[in-house]
């Protein structure tokens, strides 16, 4: 088993907003709602359009031959063309296979149009197998492919109609969920200077996407019932062994709801 589950946190790129929208000197939290206001009259909703959302945190679980980890790309202080950066050059390296959780449908797509801006590399990203054989059948870019799985998009059928919401299936399964925090503060957190807090969802994100794979490796047979248990297990004993309030938070409400 060699895979790295991401998730991003994504905040408003009001510098794009200034110049599309043409809201000269305006203060940060005044061009957001401008963006968010102009979206609302154009779509009915605020979700802004994927090339208008700045990157602030990548987090991972990656589940190698060493071992488990779980982190957030770069600092705090990291510009956004690092975490990318980081991300890619990851994948340059290893080639893992990726997980997400409608990483097709938004995190993925976000990190092209951003990895454009920071004039990042990716070849192997982008490979489909004319450089290497191996990717023309098994790629990151295919939907069908398993080299990247999304699992809302699996899960689903591949059908818009059938999604659901990450936070739903952990509730599904008995896993923590959001903890009190959602994409939807995000971007208050980032006004507030809380790029710890952001930091620490997208890791308890990447940690329930994680678990809900182990259970879908467990489904299509990758793994068995005693894989599986020691699997999770070894999240259990990693967040046991971390220092940090999120991870002790996270095993503390999985534990409860047991």
């Amino acid at each position: 088993m060699n895979c790295l589950v991401f998730d991003i946190e994504t905040v408003p790129d009001v510098a794009l907003g200034r110049r599309l929208y043409g809201l000269g000197e305006l203060p940060d939290a005044e061009v957001a709602k401008a963006m968010f206001a102009l979206r609302r009259q154009g779509s009915g909703g605020e979700f802004l359009p994927l090339e208008q959302h700045r990157v602030v945190a990548i987090s991972c679980v990656l589940r190698s031959r060493d071992g488990l980890r779980i982190w957030s790309l770069g600092e705090e202080s990291s510009p956004e063309a690092e975490l990318i950066e980081r991300f890619f050059d990851g994948i340059e390296r290893f080639s893992p296979d990726l997980v997400s959780w409608n990483g097709s449908g938004f995190d993925l797509p976000v990190l092209n149009y951003r990895g454009l801006l920071a004039g990042a590399q990716a070849q192997r990203y982008w490979e489909s197998g004319d450089g290497d054989k191996a990717f023309r059948y098994n790629n990151y870019l295919s939907r069908y492919h398993w080299r990247h799985t999304d699992l809302m998009d699996v899960l689903s059928g591949f059908q818009a109609r059938a999604r659901v919401s990450l936070a739903n299936v952990a509730c599904l399964l008995g896993l923590p969920g959001k903890l009190g925090f959602s994409g939807a503060q995000v971007w208050d957190a980032y006004l507030a200077g809380d790029l710890l807090g952001i930091r620490r969802y997208c890791e308890t994100d990447v940690l329930n996407t994680y678990l809900v794979y182990l259970r879908f490796e467990l489904m299509r047979g990758r793994l068995t019932r005693e894989r599986y248990a020691q699997e999770v297990e070894r999240v259990k004993t990693l967040l046991r062994a971390g220092k940090e309030p999120h991870f002790a938070e996270f095993l503390r409400v999985w534990e409860a709801g047991a």
